[in-house]
């Protein structure tokens, strides 16, 4: 299997429709074709060098838990295997295998929909201000890491590359989709969180936060992007789980760890990342994908 890093893709006989941080939209009429490469954002800034597998562990992820999770709430998904996608993209074969996404053409609802289970990152960094994450007031004496008494709701804007998402109030993710769509993405990702936290703990991992992103299909809610990865949540060791401080994770934590040690200023251009980084990261979403799906990408 070819595992050499895919940074870009540049299909010319599909149309071209977008490129994400991390994926590359193509446009193939009724459905949209999601390439997952192996760039890494942190802090909204796409890093220089590419993650080896991460691409195909993303894919397979996500495609697992959109599986889990049907049952709650339907999704874009509709293939992994590239024997389903059109013909025309049979020539690309190589590049997409494994790390494509064959999926529904839906309309983005522009908020990231984001659940925290455990208070860590910048909800630790306003509620040690203010007592608060992103407006909502939390109990005192809360310490690094801490699980929070339940899971919250914190939506923030949806970010273009090179910007920076935005946390926002309830009021104004309402004023943004309308009060209907609200409640339906803010109890869907709650019940996602909640029955995919207790399947992850299960497994070693906590789940201390992630985000989603919904999409509107037919006029129906569905979920769509990628589901629970390493590059959407905070993934922590159980077993060396210990509140009051940060935590081992099995995400990009660790490259922000290290971005965050060279006094890194969250603008591009991106620092380049020394090999080990590189690899001990390959290794990291190569644990969660074990650990949550039994696999392993060759």
């Amino acid at each position: 299997m070819n595992n050499s890093v895919v940074k870009t893709t540049n299909l010319e006989k599909l149309k071209f429709a977008k490129r994400g941080k991390v994926r590359d939209l193509y446009d193939l009429g009724d459905n949209y074709l999601i390439v997952s490469t192996d760039r890494l954002s942190a802090y909204d800034v796409i890093m220089q060098e590419g993650i080896p597998k991460k691409g195909k562990i993303l894919t397979k992820i996500s495609e697992f838990w959109f599986d889990f999770s049907k049952n709650i709430i339907d999704n874009h998904l509709i293939s992994t295997n590239i024997k389903d996608f059109p013909s025309i993209c049979s020539d690309y074969s190589e590049i997409l295998a494994g790390r494509t996404m064959l999926v529904k053409k839906a309309e983005l609802i522009p908020l990231e929909c984001i659940v925290r289970g455990y208070i860590t990152g910048s909800g630790w960094k306003e509620y040690r201000n203010n007592g608060t994450v992103c407006g909502i007031t939390l109990p005192e004496n809360l310490v690094e890491s801490e699980k929070l008494p339940e899971p919250i709701f914190t939506p923030s804007t949806k970010a273009e590359i090179g910007d920076h998402d935005e946390n926002i109030t309830e009021k104004e993710a309402v004023k943004i989709v309308g009060e209907d769509v609200y409640k339906t993405i803010k109890s869907k990702s709650l019940e996602i969180f909640s029955k995919a936290s207790e399947y992850a703990l299960e497994k070693g991992i906590i789940l201390a936060d992630t985000k989603m992103e919904f999409g509107l299909y037919n006029g129906d809610i569905i979920l769509i992007d990628e589901l629970l990865t390493p590059d959407s949540s905070r993934f922590w060791s159980k077993d060396s789980y210990e509140k009051g401080r940060g935590q081992d994770s099995f995400d990009k934590q660790y490259v922000r760890d290290y971005l965050t040690s060279l006094n890194f200023n969250k603008q591009p251009p991106a620092p380049n990342l020394p090999g080990d980084v590189i690899n001990n990261t390959t290794k990291k979403y190569e644990e969660a994908l074990f650990l949550l799906t039994g696999e392993r990408i060759d």
